[in-house]
C-alpha cells in the first residue's frame, strides 16, 4: 500500500514567498540602485521606533502639540509610523517587478506596463521634497527653533539632555538620507527603464 505524501511546508511559507516577490530585483538593476532602494525603509525605521516608544510614555496625550482633539495620540503615533514605512517601502518598487507592471488582479489595467514617467517623476519630486524637508528640519533644530520659527519648548525631545537627546537624534538623523537615497534609486530606475524598449 503506497504511503500518502503529505506536503509539509514550514509555517510562514506564503509570507516568505510574498517577501521575496516584493523585494526581488528585476534583471538589469545596478547594485548601487538596489542598495539605495533597500536602504530607504531602514533610514525611516529608527524614527518610527522612537515614535512607537511614545506609546509607553507615562502621559502620551501630554505630547499632543498641535494635534486636533479628536485624534487619539496613540492612534496618531501608530498611523504615522505605518504610513511613513509604507511610503518608504515604495522605493523598493523602483527596483522590483511590482514597480514596473500593474498587478494582474486589478481590473482594466492589470498586467500593463507602468510608464517610466508615472513612477519616475513622482519619485524624483518626492526625493527633492524629502531632501528639502529634512534639511530644513535639521537646520531649524540646529538653530534651536521649531519649523515655524518659534523657540523649541523645554519639553521637546532634543532639549531633554543626556541619553534621551542622544537617542532622539540617533533615531531622527537617518531621515536626512531618505531623500538622497530615493534620488539615487530614482536615477537607477529612470536610466534602466529608458533603455528598455
Amino acid at each position: 500500500m503506497p504511503v500518502p505524501v503529505i506536503d509539509v511546508r514550514p509555517s510562514g511559507g506564503r509570507l516568505r514567498a510574498a517577501w521575496r516577490a516584493a523585494h526581488a530585483p528585476v534583471p538589469g538593476v545596478p547594485r548601487w540602485a538596489r542598495t539605495a532602494a533597500y536602504a530607504v525603509p531602514f533610514a525611516v525605521l529608527p524614527s518610527g521606533i522612537w515614535r512607537l516608544g511614545l506609546l509607553f510614555a507615562d502621559d502620551p496625550e501630554g505630547a499632543r502639540s498641535d494635534l486636533p482633539g479628536w485624534i487619539p495620540m496613540r492612534v496618531y503615533v501608530v498611523a504615522l509610523t505605518l504610513f511613513s514605512e509604507l511610503l518608504a517601502f515604495t522605493a523598493v518598487g523602483l527596483v522590483a517587478a511590482w514597480g514596473e507592471r500593474v498587478p494582474r488582479r486589478l481590473p482594466f489595467l492589470g498586467g500593463r506596463r507602468i510608464p517610466v514617467a508615472a513612477a519616475g517623476i513622482p519619485a524624483a519630486l518626492g526625493a527633492l521634497a524629502l531632501t528639502v524637508l529634512w534639511c530644513f528640519v535639521a537646520w531649524s533644530q540646529a538653530a534651536g527653533t521649531t519649523v515655524t520659527g518659534e523657540p523649541l519648548p523645554a519639553d521637546f525631545p532634543s532639549e531633554a539632555g543626556g541619553l534621551a537627546t542622544v537617542w532622539f537624534y540617533a533615531c531622527y538623523v537617518p531621515l536626512l538620507l531618505w531623500g538622497p537615497l530615493l534620488g539615487v534609486a530614482t536615477v537607477g530606475y529612470w536610466t534602466r527603464r529608458r533603455r528598455i524598449p
